[in-house]
């Protein structure tokens, strides 16, 4: 009832998965990943064991094929059992056991693996592949263009329920003390690839540094919308200068990666506060 897409991004040193499935929380389930090794989407009655073994594998130096091999050859129910991989290099494989409900199959190219169970048609695993290889932008922006192409293109048969994204690189969580990049989840909602997509874009907005395309002065359209905001927002207190409120929004909202020096603001700031109710 899932379809997923494990992709590599080869400049970035970045491994991720995204998923979609008529399941609650299939982010539970399916991805695996660590940075410098691999990773691993284990779907169609998964086999949750399949995650840790494939990347102690390929930390060990094995290709994701001959992990893939290794990690079915031996399970009682492999013919129920789908599972694609990325290893350290980039290498992609994908499996489809024999008695996986229709329809279901797989396909491989350059840094993706993308496959699918029980849905409409092959189309689903075709629109993810050719949209990973045409689309621009970061890995975790290329598997959720996938993942929504995908849908798009027929999806999973029995419907939607939950979705999930797991990018992982060396150093990439929170305060850098993890691999833990992105990870993000939505467990059940009627259309969990766009609510995950409205997440993700948050989760730039508050983690990702501000771009200096974006940063401008204080003054003139940009004070007044300032100052409007702060005061609708309740940060209007008349004791305090306009950066010490600006400060207590941000700080209140989670915003230190976008705080500026005095006297300039991020713009994508100044959106998001003027979309607040």
């Amino acid at each position: 009832m899932t379809y997923s897409i494990v992709g590599y991004d080869p400049e970035t040193y970045e491994w991720g998965i995204a998923v979609q499935s008529k399941f609650i929380g299939v982010g539970a389930v399916v991805p695996f990943a660590k940075a410098g090794v691999g990773a691993v989407a284990t779907q169609s009655f998964a086999n949750t064991a399949y995650g840790p073994q494939a990347l102690q594998l390929m930390e060990e130096g094995k290709t994701a094929e001959e992990t893939i091999e290794i990690i079915t050859k031996d399970d009682p129910e492999r013919h129920l059992r789908q599972v694609g991989i990325i290893d350290a290099l980039g290498n992609p494989a994908t499996y489809t056991g024999e008695g996986c409900y229709n329809w279901a199959g797989g396909m491989t190219g350059p840094h993706f693996a993308a496959q699918g169970n029980i849905l409409v048609d092959d189309n689903t695993v075709k629109a993810m592949g050719e949209t990973f290889l045409k689309s621009e932008g970061t890995l975790a922006e290329r598997l959720l263009k996938s993942l929504d192409a995908g849908q798009g293109a027929g999806g999973d048969s029995r419907g939607m329920q939950s979705a999930a994204i797991l990018v992982v690189k060396e150093n990439g969580g929170y305060g850098g003390l993890n691999d833990r990049y992105i990870d993000l989840r939505v467990d059940d909602h009627p259309d969990p690839i766009k609510e995950l997509i409205r997440v993700y874009q948050l989760h730039q907005l508050y983690f990702a540094p501000s771009k200096p395309g974006r940063i401008v002065e204080i003054q003139g359209e940009i004070f007044e919308a300032l100052k409007s905001e702060l005061n609708r927002l309740g940060y209007n207190h008349e004791n305090k200068s306009l950066h010490q409120n600006l400060k207590d929004f941000l700080h209140t909202e989670n915003f230190e990666m976008r705080e500026q020096e005095e006297g300039s603001i991020d713009l994508d700031v100044l959106e998001f506060m003027k979309l607040q109710k």
